[in-house]
This record gives structure tokens, sequence and C-alpha cells, in this order.
């Protein structure tokens, strides 16, 4: 079964819900939405703040990231 026929089957199966249930199950996906957002952030924190402390990542302006772009293209 393709993905395009279990989603239109999906979306028919919530059609036929009622309206609060359909509300409710707008919030419940929403919510762990923003929950898994959330994770990703704190993913993405935690590999960063690795980074920083093993030197393979640095703090600065954005004047110095397009500096460090700008060196970059000298090189090649």
């Amino acid at each position: 079964m393709s993905n395009a026929i279990l989603f239109q089957q999906i979306v028919e199966y919530v059609e036929s819900l009622s309206t609060e249930e359909q509300d409710l199950l707008f919030e419940l996906i929403h919510k762990r939405r923003v929950e898994q957002r959330r994770s990703e952030i704190a993913i993405n924190y935690s590999e960063t703040l690795e980074a920083m402390k093993a030197g393979r990542a640095k703090i600065g302006t954005v004047a110095d990231l397009r500096a460090d772009f700008n060196n970059l293209d000298e090189e090649e």
C-alpha cells in the first residue's frame, strides 16, 4: 500500500470523527510536535556544548563567520 493511499485513508478517518475528537487530535499532535522539537533543540545544544569543549566549535559574531568563509574561499 502506498503512502499516498494510507495518508488519504487517515484523512478520511479523521474527517469521520466528531468536531470535538478532531480538535482533541489536533491538540495532541501539536503538543507532541512541540515536545519533539524541544528534544531536538536539547540534543543540538548538548552536541554544540560538547563540540565547544572539544575545540571543534567556536563562538563569534556574524562578521567572524563571514571572515571564516572568506578565508576558506581564499584557500581554495
